[in-house]
């Protein structure tokens, strides 16, 4: 079982930054890909960024390609997504989630979801 915490969700005026974290319990945190994902009202759960478990392979939506950065940290059990540029058509409420082994950008990939937290970008 993993359990998973995100944290670090606000609300940032457009052109602002953000970096959510999200901490995982377990100890074989290194061995599951980490995604995030967001979903804004009314809209289906969307794929935003995934790292693989050694954190050497990263792939990004293309609406965030550029502007957002995963990164993990397996000594602490957590990953990240640096968030930057916003754009009001990146609010939404972002999650963490975790699938043993290498994972996909399907969210019906991954087994393990965090509560979310949410992200507001004011125009």
């Amino acid at each position: 079982q993993v359990q998973l915490v995100e944290s670090g969700g606000g609300l940032v005026q457009a052109g602002g930054s953000l970096r959510l974290s999200c901490a995982a319990s377990g100890r074989t945190f290194s061995s599951y890909t980490m995604g995030w994902f967001r979903q804004a009202p009314g809209k289906e759960r969307e794929f935003v960024a995934r790292i693989t478990g050694s954190g050497a392979s990263t792939y990004y939506s293309d609406s965030v390609k550029g502007r957002f950065t995963i990164s993990r940290d397996n000594a602490k059990n957590t990953v990240y997504l640096q968030m930057n540029s916003l754009k009001p058509e990146d609010t939404a409420n972002y999650y963490c989630a975790a699938t043993y082994g290498l994972g996909t950008s399907n969210r019906y990939n991954y087994n393990y979801w965090g509560q979310g937290t949410q992200v507001t970008v004011s125009s």
